[in-house]
């Protein structure tokens, strides 16, 4: 039952959410965009081996 609930808020939060970040006057830049993607893939490889070790060690 709580796991309906959870769901149930966050696609509440999803339908309230989109509209506002639609109707929103602000725009990210191109060159903001390739400023977080070269962080974003390193990042995400230092999470996926650290959870890696994670799962090892415990």
């Amino acid at each position: 039952m709580e796991v309906l609930i959870i769901l149930a808020v966050l696609f509440g939060a999803l339908f309230i959410v989109i509209p506002l970040i639609e109707r929103s006057k602000m725009r990210i830049s191109d060159e903001d965009t390739a400023k977080w993607s070269k962080w974003i893939w390193p990042l995400m490889g230092i999470l996926l081996v650290a959870q890696l070790l994670r799962m090892l060690l415990s």
